[in-house]
């Protein structure tokens, strides 16, 4: 059990393999050291918000990753940090969490807020997409993926397995916020797969959440 804390766990996740797509997403906004593709990542959100600087602080100290970005909202503050090595990764999480006197395991419930497949698009929704886009454009004929969570960090892990999974393109990804989403096209056999890659990986969270059992960063 965990001992008394004042820290409260919104998100955390280990990518053990940053897929092309969402490193270079990273990347293209990121403020500052760009992931590199196939590099190991860690992402944790904590409040008080502020305490994510001390985390980061001891991560830098402690290891030898990279910042790769960071977010400060009235509540929670969130940071990723990434190396090319998973053990680097790994041993960066298990220093900031001795500092908040709680288990991995002590995280949020991820809760799926939308899970939705849109099969052979249409042409103007495609143009709408498209005109949003961070990411790919859609064209018409493609099957489209749409999900949001809440919090909204966990689409990071979903969106990687689901690039792993299925041949699909990452049109965009918003993890910050109160609920965040992910938007994905492709073929639709493709899109069905990374679908349920994407859930799987949630589910499979939910229960390591649930049971306070297993483990990310061992």
């Amino acid at each position: 059990m965990a001992v008394s804390t004042n820290f409260d766990i919104r998100t955390l996740i280990f990518i053990d393999s940053l897929q092309p797509q969402l490193a270079q997403f990273i990347a293209k906004d990121n403020r500052v050291y760009d992931p590199a593709e196939y590099d190991a990542a860690l992402m944790l959100e904590i409040a008080p918000a502020m305490e994510i600087h001390t985390m980061i602080d001891m991560a830098l100290k402690a290891t030898n990753v990279r910042l790769g970005s960071v977010v400060t909202e009235r509540v929670f503050g969130l940071m990723q940090v990434q190396h090319p090595d998973q053990g680097e990764v790994k041993e960066a999480g298990r220093a900031v969490l001795s500092e908040t006197g709680l288990d991995e395991n002590d995280r949020a419930e991820v809760k799926i807020v939308t899970n939705k497949i849109i099969r052979s698009i249409e042409q103007d929704h495609a143009i709408y997409f498209t005109g949003t886009s961070k990411g790919n454009m859609i064209v018409a004929g493609e099957s489209v993926l749409i999900m949001e969570t809440t919090p909204a960090a966990y689409l990071a892990i979903a969106c990687n397995e689901a690039l792993k999974a299925a041949n699909v393109k990452l049109v965009q990804i918003k993890p910050f916020g109160a609920t965040g989403r992910l938007t994905m096209s492709g073929q639709e056999s493709e899109i069905d797969s990374a679908a349920e890659a994407a859930t799987k990986i949630l589910v499979q969270l939910n229960q390591m959440q649930a049971t306070k059992t297993g483990t990310q960063l061992a």
